[in-house]
């Protein structure tokens, strides 16, 4: 049972805990001994993005999520968390992030279904109280939107943190997607084209790319994608669609790939129709980090 009390507790009473529960946790090194990494994604909510297949409102209890996301970071195999710092700082309170990787969300600030959702601000982490939080990677959002203003801002605000990233020596991961208004809402062109095109315009932000990773959706004619780029690549899980079985065909196809490192995934396995985290979460593993032979079996 977590100690969601204490967690309270501490932020009314001594929020200066916080900042000692990350500065003592144990760290350790981005890639383990595979080359692999498998991060479980919870930065949804700060974007307003509550819901998970029918569900509208399936991440709006924090607590749930917390002990969700527990459950995933206990089981073997799973390499590290993304989230804001609200939840980087709950799970650090938990006392759950030991030997994890943590990686920081920095642009939340394009609201799903605002008006200015494509102006993505900054409104996260940054890289100096990144690397004051000892948090060992960044993440940001790029929707490129060709016929709306608001992706040249989106880019220069982008490209400003791959160059600060790169001078602290922060690996960065970006996810880029172009993007477009239908119907009243942003939508992604998932097609090869178009990511392809996404993933060249990532590639070339900032002053280096030294330490730039790409953390990229699964679609078809994967191997299309993957010839884009020599930067490390992460694969997205996203939002479920399709069956489970016929998602984790669709992954362990992709992370075949040449420069496919690992996962990235939220919540497909957070919240599966079965609410069984643990199950979901151990097939995942499995795939990404090929040994854990109980993890094949139960795939």
């Amino acid at each position: 049972m977590l100690d969601v009390d204490r967690v309270r507790r501490v932020r009314a009473e001594q929020p200066e805990l916080i900042r000692d529960a990350l500065a003592e946790r144990r760290r350790r090194p981005l890639l383990g001994h595979d080359g692999r990494l498998f991060i479980v994604a919870a930065d949804h909510p700060a974007r307003g993005s509550l819901g998970v297949g029918r569900r509208a409102d399936a991440m709006a209890s924090r607590v749930d999520l917390l002990e969700r996301l527990a459950v995933a970071l206990d089981r073997p195999g799973v390499d590290g968390v993304l989230g804001t710092p609200d939840i980087i700082e709950d799970l650090a309170l938990l006392g759950v992030l030991e030997d994890k990787v943590v990686v920081g969300s920095m642009n939340r600030g394009g609201l799903q279904g605002a008006a200015f959702e494509l102006d993505d601000r900054f409104t996260a982490y940054d890289v100096p109280s990144m690397t004051r939080d000892g948090i060992d990677m960044a993440k940001l959002l790029l929707r490129i939107a060709l016929d709306d203003h608001a992706t040249a801002p989106t880019l220069e605000a982008a490209a400003t943190a791959v160059t600060a990233a790169s001078h602290a020596q922060l690996p960065i991961m970006l996810e880029p997607f172009m993007s477009g208004w239908h119907d009243g809402r942003v939508r992604n062109d998932l097609s090869v084209g178009a990511v392809v095109k996404s993933v060249t315009i990532a590639s070339g932000l900032g002053g280096s790319s030294a330490y730039t990773w790409l953390k990229l959706p699964v679609v078809p004619q994967m191997e299309r994608i993957a010839a884009a780029t020599t930067l490390p690549v992460l694969l997205l899980g996203g939002d479920p669609v399709a069956g489970a079985d016929e998602t984790f065909t669709s992954w362990q196809h992709a992370l075949a790939l040449p420069g496919v490192r690992g996962l990235v995934v939220g919540r497909t396995l957070l919240y599966p129709e079965d609410d069984d985290v643990a199950a979901a979460v151990d097939i995942a593993a499995g795939l990404v980090h090929a040994s854990s032979a109980s993890a094949r079996a139960a795939f």
